[in-house]
């Protein structure tokens, strides 16, 4: 067994953020690098505030950790896990509406995006990093605790179905993201770039006005960091990626990956190698569309091609797509037609939908 994890999907091309005396202060910069949520995150920020805001976003991602995060014995998410039942004082001010949020989006995507699908990942190895192939018999029983409606919120407490956990990795660094915004606002930032691993936050515009340029990663190619589908350039955006080459393993010569369909067991294997969603930044709602994308990028790949834009198709008006196909397309949705630059020696064919 031979386990692979490659870069983040979204990479952000930028020069030059380096912090520099006697500049405008509207133009001072700070950057801080944290490793949370499994993912090494980047976080840097421009004005008068810059020093503050930076290191206040550090602090608020690793309170997040603390509430949200699976892998920590101690958090919220892992008592409830192991517990069953918590009330509403135990679990911290984050995570209820986060579940709630999970439970929407659920609903919205038909299952394709669940929280409960835990125990299934876990079987599969890719919480713990011990990766295995499942048999038949223990997947079909793992399946009957998939059930994100059985998440229950009432009488100040919290419950799951028995046996049940939960895994808020789908959206927690989306929730991060939005709680940056509101970092940026409190402390007067007029632009900031956040790289959450495969999530990226683009607030404001460049120093020289120009738009920020988030690469869209070629899966085909996941060990090459210079390897892009095409550039996207955005200004107060939410850019968040999913895709099979991000964290795989391979067994008796076959790719097993970590986005697993709530409704098989199995990894995702709809036609796609990636998703890319964007949407605003600046609505100021939390959960916001950083939310959003991350479970959406999640969902829609579990659906695949048709389902996933016949999805867009009915919501066109609160985000946009980029979808890398096994067969060689991109295919780019209308809204960011003006904003996608594709690399045409990528060797993928591309084309816009609407």
């Amino acid at each position: 067994m031979k386990r692979i994890i490659s870069a983040a999907t979204a990479l952000v091309l930028t020069l030059g953020l380096t912090s520099c005396a006697r500049v405008d202060p509207d133009k001072a910069q700070e950057s801080v690098q944290v490793i949370a949520m499994d993912t090494a995150m980047v976080i840097s920020t421009y004005g008068r505030h810059s020093t503050r805001a930076a290191y206040a976003s550090e602090d608020c991602i690793r309170a997040l950790e603390d509430v949200l995060s699976r892998t920590r014995e101690d958090s919220a998410v892992s008592c409830l896990n192991e517990a069953g039942t918590l009330e509403l004082g135990e679990l911290g001010e984050e995570l209820i509406p986060l579940l709630n949020a999970a439970e929407r989006y659920r609903a919205e995507t038909g299952g394709a995006f669940d929280i409960t699908v835990a125990p299934v990942v876990s079987a599969w190895g890719f919480t713990a990093e011990t990766f295995r192939v499942p048999g038949g018999a223990e997947l079909e029983k793992l399946l009957d605790l998939v059930d994100g409606s059985a998440v229950r919120l009432e009488d100040r407490t919290v419950s799951l179905a028995p046996g049940q956990s939960i895994d808020l990795g789908g959206i927690a660094k989306g929730y991060a993201a939005d709680r940056l915004t509101d970092v940026f606002r409190e402390n007067e930032v007029p632009r900031a770039l956040a790289t959450l691993g495969g999530n990226v936050l683009t607030w404001g515009d460049r120093p020289d006005g120009t738009p920020w340029r988030v690469g869209v990663k070629d899966p085909a190619r996941p060990d090459d960091q210079s390897a892009f589908v095409g550039i996207l350039e955005l200004t107060n955006a939410f850019a968040v990626t999913s895709g099979g080459y991000q964290r795989y393993f391979e067994e008796n010569g076959k790719t097993y990956h970590h986005i697993i369909d709530p409704a098989t067991g199995y990894p995702a294997d709809n036609g796609l190698t990636s998703v890319t969603v964007v949407a605003a930044a600046d609505t100021g709602e939390i959960p916001g569309n950083g939310t959003m994308c991350d479970a959406y990028s999640t969902a829609l790949f579990v659906m695949g091609e048709e389902e996933a834009l016949d999805f867009w198709r009915e919501r066109r008006a609160d985000f946009d797509l980029v979808l890398v196909t096994a067969d060689g397309r991109v295919v780019v949705t209308a809204g960011l037609a003006g904003a996608f630059a594709p690399d045409e020696e990528s060797g993928y064919a591309f084309e816009t939908v609407s």
